[in-house]
């Protein structure tokens, strides 16, 4: 009887033991300790790859002997592992580019570790291997079409391609890595607003458009066009808005006018006039950010309240600082208004049976290439381009930050560490020994 329990009990370590290698084969699951989740993918990314149906095809141009860098296989494989677990019709091939140099070169490789990812009928090389550039790659070839953006011509606006600080050059070139094409529109050569265009940026004309261009630009309203328009504090409510008020009355804007002093922006060294966005409502383009945005010289944009469109405030700044007319910084009460200021609106309505969507925004500073590098201000506009361009499943997330895990040591704080580890530690291991040794005697 006793050998039969045994026996029975060595049968169900058996089986159980069995049973936990099966299921270990079966579900696979993994736990990211790190502070911040560093080591796993962001939200953004989980969401690109849930965006995309179908199978994904990576071929990796890696070598597995680098002089240089060791096993280059080895470490694309390890970082796509984590892509490959949210996405399991994600499948890898590699190239050997020293085995096979003709493969290489017909591909157009131009690195060790250069990767061709193809989803559908589109392709596209990634040289970087981190999260972002990945990214970048997978949103654009997740879009069906590509979706075009042109920015308003001829009037001294702010160019998508343009290499002046005043210009939105970088910002034109993050929305071209997108998958998004950039042009220009010149509305006294076109005879219209092109059809096919998703979304027109006016980004601050410096002289007055024709009467005849205005009628164009209100009748791409009519028909149902998104619009992200930039409007720079120098135009004030007084003031004609470079042959544009018609297009604002239509949208109902309400232009305060005077410059946005942020006393904050002080504390931080930085001028009074730059405003600080950290109050953003609630919206597809600000959900889940968090990002400090910078404004400079910004202006107050608000909308009246029998507005035929559902507007929303994107950005408020300056909760502690004012909108002032005057040069003087200090805050009066009977010429300023106190803060906090909108500076961002997004209006929504719906317009011959699909969404149409318009961003106005009361500095076009923000965009340009002297500020586009501050704090969250080209994921802010991406946002913006995405959300207005109806791709609003595609409007990312910041990156993970990277905390500050490093420890600051006094000299003697050192000394005593070094101390314990060389002498503390092993004599805590003779002491245990020596006791152990003295309690089996």
């Amino acid at each position: 009887m006793r050998r039969l329990r045994s026996g029975f009990s060595i049968l169900l370590l058996f089986a159980a033991t069995f049973m936990l290698g099966f299921i270990g084969l079966q579900y696979r699951t993994q736990w990211d300790l790190t502070q911040n989740g560093r080591h796993s993918l962001s939200e953004t990314t989980i969401r690109i790859l849930g965006h995309m149906e179908g199978p994904v095809r990576i071929t990796s141009y890696a070598s597995r002997h680098d002089s240089k860098f060791g096993n280059v296989q080895q470490s694309v494989s390890d970082f796509l592992a984590p892509y490959m677990r949210i996405k399991p019709d994600i499948s890898v091939r590699f190239v050997d580019p020293g085995e096979e140099p003709k493969l290489a070169e017909g591909a157009g490789v131009q690195a060790n570790g250069e990767m061709i990812v193809e989803y559908g009928k589109k392709s596209g090389h990634l040289l970087a291997l981190n999260e972002e550039s990945l990214d970048n790659l997978m949103i654009r070839l997740s879009r069906k079409e590509d979706r075009l953006v042109m920015a308003l011509a001829g009037h001294g606006e702010r160019k998508l391609d343009g290499i002046a600080n005043f210009d939105l050059g970088e910002f034109g070139r993050r929305l071209v890595k997108n998958g998004f094409r950039t042009g220009s529109l010149n509305l006294a050569l076109a005879q219209d607003v092109p059809q096919n265009m998703n979304l027109l940026v006016i980004a601050s004309p410096q002289i007055d458009l024709f009467p005849g261009e205005v009628k164009k630009l209100e009748a791409y309203l009519e028909r149902g066009g998104n619009i992200l328009w930039l409007i720079d504090q120098g135009v004030s409510s007084g003031e004609p808005l470079h042959g544009l008020q018609p297009l604002a009355d239509k949208l109902g804007l309400s232009l305060t006018p005077g410059t946005v002093v942020d006393p904050a922006a002080s504390k931080l060294n930085a001028p009074a006039d730059w405003a600080l966005g950290t109050l953003y409502g609630a919206h597809p383009v600000t959900r889940n950010f968090n990002l400090i945005t910078v404004f400079p010289f910004a202006r107050q944009i608000g909308a009246s309240e029998n507005s035929p469109w559902h507007v929303t405030p994107l950005v408020d700044v300056a909760p502690q600082g004012w909108l002032s007319g005057r040069r003087n910084p200090a805050f009066d009460r009977h010429h300023d208004v106190h803060g906090p200021v909108t500076v961002a609106l997004a209006m929504e309505r719906t317009s011959q049976g699909r969404d149409q969507r318009i961003a106005v925004v009361g500095t076009g500073e923000f965009l340009a290439n002297a500020f586009i590098g501050n704090g969250g201000n080209m994921d802010f506009g991406v946002n913006l381009v995405n959300w207005l361009a109806g791709d609003e499943k595609l409007i990312s997330l910041q990156p993970k930050a990277t905390l500050d895990s490093s420890m600051l040591l006094t000299k003697m704080q050192a000394t005593v560490m070094a101390i314990g580890l060389l002498f503390g530690l092993p004599l805590i291991f003779i002491a245990v020994a020596a006791f152990i040794g003295w309690r089996r005697r």
